[in-house]
């Protein structure tokens, strides 16, 4: 290997870190709301790359009839609850926030379809669409068992990522697309070595998306909202603030999350039904590296494993998921053993 070598696996594994940065900033965010791990955040940045496609074939977007699927099973749900507690004048509410809401994308969606329209249409009209679908699914699946332990929500979690990929199937059909570059060209580092803009687009996305993360949870008032239900639900609920408010808006921000990582990658890989699940599951080792709970700590880590990645892949393509898999293993060793030394500290305080 020889430094022209290094250099394109270090872009390379920047820009497919910068990818899983977004994806692993998603999961820490509903996980520390929810205490979800959400598995099938990558199936919904698999479905925004494939109605992109379908955008770009002059198709309608199959992903407009899977969110109607979820919003009617939602509004049953909501239906029913109001039932059972004889609260009907929340009917038009409720026929709004599950109902009205998540078909707003899908009606502009349908009247992107087929138009001349520029291709940044199709790419809003794509990210948008699949907004709705974490909080849809949550509503109906994961709302109910909100208490539950953790495990039983990872298991129910990882039994949604079965659902939607059965659907995928159901309504993408088992064909694979890829897109258009969002950014055509090419340019040159110095020392003349060629980058493709849609490489330095994915990576600038990372670094301005993760910006305005920062921002969000520091300076707005519903990212403080999010912030003090990640520290203390009880504690967020008696200041007024409702756990099933900062949970919906978690969700609906990592699906936004998702719409955006499934655009990039729509143009530098073919896409099927259920290529997200490898996404959310290596970003998933990012966010183990940040503990699930520290931003800085999931970036640097998804950083790191998009190197490990594009690295282990030059010396064995068949090998390189063993790799960053096997990643795990000291990191989770080095968790256990300071959650050893924290435990070992607070009972001497006890004492």
């Amino acid at each position: 290997m020889n430094w022209d070598v290094a250099l394109i696996l270090t872009v390379g594994g920047l820009a497919t870190g910068s990818v899983y940065l977004l994806a692993g900033l998603g999961l820490v965010l509903i996980f520390s709301v929810t205490r979800v791990v959400f598995v099938p955040f990558g199936d919904i940045a698999a479905f925004a790359a494939l109605s992109l496609a379908a955008f770009e074939t002059g198709t309608t977007p199959p992903t407009i009839g899977l969110v109607l699927t979820l919003a009617s099973l939602a509004v049953v749900a909501e239906l029913w609850q109001l039932m059972r507690r004889r609260e009907l004048a929340r009917m038009p509410r409720v026929l709004m926030v599950w109902g009205l809401l998540p078909a707003l994308p899908c009606l502009a969606a349908w009247w992107v379809t087929g138009r001349n329209l520029p291709a940044i249409a199709g790419i809003v009209a794509s990210i948008l669409l699949v907004v709705p679908i974490a909080p849809l699914i949550a509503r109906i699946a994961l709302r109910p068992i909100a208490d539950a332990s953790v495990l039983v929500l990872l298991i129910a979690s990882l039994a949604l990522h079965f659902l939607l990929s059965g659907l995928g199937l159901l309504f993408f059909g088992p064909e694979g697309s890829r897109t258009h570059p969002l950014v055509a060209g090419a340019t040159t580092l110095p020392g003349g070595f060629p980058v493709s803009m849609q490489v330095l687009l994915m990576i600038a996305s990372a670094i301005v998306l993760s910006g305005l993360f920062y921002l969000l949870f520091e300076r707005t008032l519903h990212g403080k909202a999010l912030r003090a239900t990640a520290i203390n639900r009880v504690g967020a609920r008696l200041v007024g603030i409702r756990p099933a408010r900062t949970a919906a808006l978690a969700y609906g921000g990592g699906s936004l999350l998702a719409g955006l990582i499934g655009v990039l990658i729509a143009p530098v890989t073919t896409i099927y039904y259920d290529s997200g699940f490898i996404i959310g599951l290596k970003a998933f080792v990012a966010a183990i590296i940040g503990g699930l709970a520290s931003y800085p700590l999931t970036a640097l880590g998804a950083l790191a494993v998009g190197l490990v990645e594009s690295f282990a892949s030059f010396w064995s393509g068949a090998l390189k998921d063993v790799f960053v898999f096997g990643t795990l293993i000291p990191v989770l060793l080095l968790r256990s053993l300071l959650a050893s030394r924290i435990e070992e500290e607070e009972e001497e305080i006890d004492e």
